[in-house]
């Protein structure tokens, strides 16, 4: 059952922007992340920040995606600069507690699908060259 909302996915051309969110924002001590699976493949682990405001991403998006959280709007955002097509697929934010695990062992399952337990049911963004 999906616990998350996801907003903000559309078509757009390579080079430009999106900025997805997902709301609500988790309680404190959770840990958040933005998942994507492109078409005809495994989803994968895109960006992640925990408790304390680390965040994580993976090779193929760092220094082009930033996530963040803004607690006055309760939303957790992704900002997607510099699309590129093999960004194209669906996007999910989740969320987990991660309870019981030390920050090394979260920063190692923080963009590990199987890690996550509260899901969204995800935008599509598509990115035409």
């Amino acid at each position: 059952q999906a616990q998350l909302v996801e907003s903000g996915g559309g078509s757009v051309q390579s080079g430009g922007s999106l900025r997805l969110s997902c709301m609500p924002l988790t309680p404190t001590g959770y840990c958040m992340g933005w998942f994507r699976q492109p078409p005809g493949q495994e989803r994968e682990g895109v960006a992640a920040i925990d408790s304390d405001g680390t965040t994580t991403y993976a090779d193929s998006v760092k220094g082009r995606f930033i996530i963040s959280e803004d607690n006055g709007t309760n939303t957790l955002y992704l900002q997607m600069n510099s699309l590129k097509p093999e960004d194209t697929g669906m996007y999910f934010c989740a969320a987990d507690q991660f309870a019981g695990k030390s920050s090394k062992l979260i920063s190692l399952l923080a963009l590990d699908d199987g890690s996550y337990n509260y899901w969204g049911q995800g935008t599509q963004v598509t990115v035409s060259s």
